[in-house]
């Protein structure tokens, strides 16, 4: 009887124990699955975080934050085109001496800048020193013969000479003029000015083998070929002097492209990051195509005050060649690149969304938006770099969208 009691007793405690067991067992499945839903709501809320930035009316306005609307905008139609910086060769020099001698003075290096007409190099010349003594004798010649023959002038009025000896006085004239003259032209081709001949004739103790030799134009030397106590041949190259601040573009025209490019197009180039578009216009398109390299030139001019357009550097240019109407355009700031993709911010309520979008043609600040914007939305056009970086902050988990 009392085992019958004791088993009894243990079914009646089973059953108790397994609804406990029951009730413990659902309790920790609404727990696990209040956790999964609240861990679901979370990654949603941080989804939607990463695609969205929050900011006041005074955070917008303090990180130079702006909006507007996506629109139609009439854009260039270009022709992109690969060129280089080249000298103006109409304003190159090579400088050489006229005169054979030996180099007493260098008074440039490379590299220096010089003004028109300032001394480069002295030379002693021994042919200079003949050319000077040799006008310098013609001269008193001319002075001699001028006063033999005023006085032969004044004796023939008066019937005391002869008509011979009359005439052989103006010959004389005759010959020491030209002499003078030829003396004068000869110093004349060796870059003496009438005022410099001038002086030489009022100088006393003056070195004539003394050369000096200027500089044609304001410029750079780009290149030196003399040192000092060398000797030097007539036009021998000392230096060559370029005017850097006027430089010229030389383009490659592609003979698909030749149909569209026609003198006074205008030009912008472009050499990369840093390097800020320089305009021009197409001064020169040449006539002939390259046997080997199939192409054709075309030239722009381009001022240069500040000479940052070096010679030698490789550029493109963009050759507007007509315009087009396109619906939707935004200015070039509004796009960030971000995980490889082109986005802009656009504005729903109070947030300013990632959004991508297919870009198009490029055109001075604006750029063409082919797809994933519709015309009229409103998007961020200025401190797109401040949004980029708050989303990738959020990203990390270091600040907050909304």
């Amino acid at each position: 009887m009392i085992r019958l009691n004791m088993i009894v007793l243990w079914k009646q405690n089973w059953k108790s124990i397994l609804m406990t067991v029951m009730a413990v067992s659902l309790l920790l499945a609404a727990a696990c699955g209040g956790s999964r839903a609240e861990e679901g709501k979370s990654e949603v809320h941080h989804e939607e975080t990463e695609q969205a930035v929050h900011l006041s009316q005074k955070e917008l306005k303090e990180f130079g934050i702006t909006v507007a609307a996506a629109g139609p905008a009439s854009l260039d139609v270009t022709v992109d085109l690969p060129g280089e910086i080249t000298l103006n060769w109409d304003r190159v020099a090579h400088v050489v001496p006229r005169v054979s001698g030996i180099v007493r003075e260098v008074r440039k290096r490379l590299g220096d800048t010089v003004r028109k007409g300032e001394i480069m190099v002295v030379i002693e010349s021994r042919d200079l020193a003949d050319a000077k003594s040799a006008f310098l004798a013609a001269r008193e010649r001319l002075t001699l013969v001028e006063a033999a023959f005023e006085r032969e002038s004044r004796l023939h009025k008066k019937r005391i000479t002869s008509e011979q000896e009359f005439l052989n006085a103006r010959r004389d004239l005759a010959e020491g003029r030209i002499a003078v003259r030829s003396a004068e032209q000869k110093l004349h081709a060796l870059g003496f000015s009438e005022t410099e001949l001038n002086k030489l004739s009022t100088e006393a103790d003056v070195d004539y083998t003394l050369y000096e030799i200027r500089a044609p134009f304001k410029g750079t030397v780009i290149q030196k070929h003399v040192v000092l106590g060398e000797a030097m041949e007539a036009h021998a190259e000392l230096f060559v002097v370029a005017d850097l601040s006027i430089v010229w573009v030389d383009l490659t025209v592609y003979p698909k492209d030749l149909p569209l490019i026609h003198v006074g197009q205008e030009v912008t180039i472009h050499d990369g990051p840093g390097f800020p578009p320089v305009a021009g216009k197409i001064s020169y398109i040449g006539s002939l195509v390259g046997e080997s390299t199939r192409t054709a030139l075309a030239r722009v001019v381009l001022s240069n005050p500040k000479g940052v357009l070096r010679p030698g550097m490789f550029v493109s240019a963009s050759v507007k060649v007509s315009r087009r109407q396109v619906n939707v355009t935004l200015p070039s700031a509004a796009v960030q690149n971000i995980d490889g993709k082109d986005c802009v911010f656009v504005q729903q309520g109070d947030e300013l969304v990632k959004t991508p979008v297919k870009l198009g043609k490029r055109s001075g600040d604006l750029v063409e938006v082919v797809s994933g914007l519709p015309a009229g939305t409103l998007c961020a056009v200025s401190g797109t770099f401040t949004l980029k970086a708050q989303l990738a902050k959020d990203s990390f988990g270091e600040g907050h969208g909304h």
